[in-house]
């Protein structure tokens, strides 16, 4: 697409010119008239460069326009190239090296295109200097952006109406169904979500609106005309490239539709037979019922990453650099973090599939000792006796020894000890029938299977007795251990045996033990100590009975 020198620089020429000598040139140049591209030019004619050539095409064309011609533009073959005549007067000359073979472009195609554009780009020009011409296009153009300032200003008037009522309609939805209270939903996010979407729909909507207008405005002027005209065409083109595209994209969303309602059938049916499995429903031989809501969890994660994986093919703009580019960053983002994620989730199945763990299980994880709140895929949450969440990973978990005291707990028992040290002077028998009567005044033992009393140790100075119980509660067990630590001291004390904890070498004077008048002391008050007085009333009998024996 080029157009040569002018031909005589902007003087009469009614013959064709004799042959012109042309020779590519390494440098291009545009030949721009009125704001408007004419043509390119590439070739060095008669020793004078593209930019000479389209320099001295435009000073002719501007001599034209000085005298009101307009045409018509006619193109005149000649051996070498062809001529572009206006009015009978030579503007522009077109040779073989001007045009882009490689395009598919021939001399002729591309002087009758540059005609047509010079024929347009001449008649604007002369339009720009009639004084009414643009009189009527600034009214048009006022009026252009009087109507879109009204539009805008009605689009913000919409968009504060519709943010009010928005809030208005939840409030009264809400105080109708009486589900919660307005203030709540005044304080929730939701009414902020909603005017966020309608902010969105009112800016699209503006911009939509100054951008009609702009190019409504550029277009009403000669010069300004090519740039609306583009605007235009951006507009239209990108509507019918979105209008094809979805049009092109509704097959592969359909069979992405169909792939969707299909998993998700399958996700339901996985759930509905887990959910029986974990109501004892049903039994099958090859999972437990603490091991269906992870099964369910893992089989369901495993029918949609096949569905996204069949699916991807039929997403729209799958095949796009853009969208390999984004699936390339995530796979490296997973690859990068797959080492210690693969070790925290293979430690989750081993947990859960060898149920080593359960859900309401008490159990002492290393320091940690407390209830199982959760069994998840990456860590395990424990709740404390102190009320402690504490998150522990399953990689910590499986790499330490973890006692669960409740699950023989609630069939055999598991026993729990507690300790004292008495000397060699007390009968053995007396001790463990001192600590049997202990356990039996305590609250929160399982009487079934019984207490059990063991000698552990001989030590140099006193015998290490040990007392083993159930309870009944293990998450009660800091409550359960000081009421039966309370109750053997109160009965040591009451039979005058003294306790040598933690160890002792010479034997006191007089036994080590607390007189029963003197339990209460201040600023102790039997009042403020609910269990005392029950204890009593309940042991009165056997508080009344004389010592046991202090040898068999």
């Amino acid at each position: 697409m080029c157009l040569a020198v002018a031909w005589g620089a902007g003087l009469a020429a009614q013959t064709p010119p004799p042959t012109t000598r042309a020779e590519p040139s390494g440098q291009s140049a545009t030949v721009v008239f009125f704001n408007r591209p004419i043509v390119v030019l590439r070739a060095r004619v008669l020793g004078r460069g593209p930019a000479e050539r389209a320099e001295g095409a435009e000073r002719a064309l501007e001599d034209l326009v000085e005298h009101d011609i307009t045409g018509p533009v006619e193109s005149q073959p000649f051996e070498g190239g062809t001529l572009l005549t206006v009015a009978g007067r030579g503007v522009l000359v077109l040779t073989p090296p001007d045009v882009d073979e490689l395009l598919g472009d021939t001399v002729e195609s591309v002087a009758a295109e540059s005609a047509q554009r010079l024929q347009h780009a001449l008649e604007e020009a002369v339009e720009a200097r009639r004084p009414a011409a643009l009189l009527r296009s600034g009214a048009v153009a006022a009026a252009a952006l009087a109507l879109g300032l009204l539009a805008l200003w009605g689009v913000t008037r919409a968009h504060r109406a519709i943010c009010h009522r928005i809030v208005t309609i939840s409030e009264q939805t809400v105080a109708r169904t009486g589900l919660a209270d307005v203030e709540i939903v005044r304080a929730s996010q939701l009414p902020a979500v909603e005017r966020g979407a309608v902010t969105v729909v009112s800016i699209v909507v503006d911009l939509v609106v100054i951008y009609t207008t702009i190019g409504i405005v550029l277009r009403r002027f000669p010069y300004t005309r090519p740039w609306g005209d583009s605007m235009r065409s951006f507009l239209l083109t990108t509507a019918k490239t979105v209008g094809l595209g979805v049009a092109d994209a509704v097959p592969g969303l359909f069979m992405v539709l169909v792939i969707f309602l299909a998993a998700r059938f399958i996700a339901r049916l996985i759930r509905f037979w887990f959910d029986a499995i974990e109501r004892g429903q049903l039994t099958p031989r090859w999972i437990y019922p603490e091991t269906a809501s992870p099964t369910r969890r893992l089989l369901t994660g495993l029918v949609w990453v096949f569905a996204i994986v069949v699916a991807y093919p039929y997403l729209p703009g799958s095949q796009t650099e853009a969208f390999k580019g984004i699936s390339v960053f995530f796979g490296l983002i997973i690859t990068l973090g797959s080492s210690g994620l693969m070790n925290q989730i293979m430690s989750g199945f081993m947990i859960t599939y060898s149920r080593a763990l359960r859900a309401g299980d008490f159990v002492r994880v290393g320091d940690v000792e407390g209830t199982v709140t959760y069994l998840g895929v990456l860590s395990t949450k424990v709740k404390t006796l102190r009320h402690e969440e504490v998150t522990i990973p399953n990689a910590v978990l499986v790499a330490q020894t973890t006692t669960d005291y409740s699950r023989l707990g609630d069939t055999e028992g598991v026993y729990t000890p507690t300790s004292v040290t008495i000397g060699y002077d007390t009968p053995w028998r007396q001790v463990q029938s001192l600590l049997r009567l202990a356990a039996d005044r305590t609250a929160g033992l399982r009487r079934e299977p019984e207490p059990v009393v063991l000698q552990t140790a001989l030590e140099d100075f006193y015998v290490k007795y040990t007392l083993l119980v159930c309870l009944e509660r293990q998450q009660s067990r800091p409550i359960t251990l000081d009421a039966l630590h309370a109750n053997i001291q109160d009965l040591f004390n009451e039979y005058g045996v003294q306790i040598m904890s933690p160890n002792y070498v010479v034997d006191p004077a007089a036994p080590k033990v607390v007189p029963k008048h003197n339990w209460f002391a201040a600023p102790a008050c039997p009042d403020l100590v609910g269990s005392e007085k029950e204890r009593e009333q309940k042991d009165s009998a056997v508080t009344a009975a004389p010592s046991p024996p202090r040898s068999a």
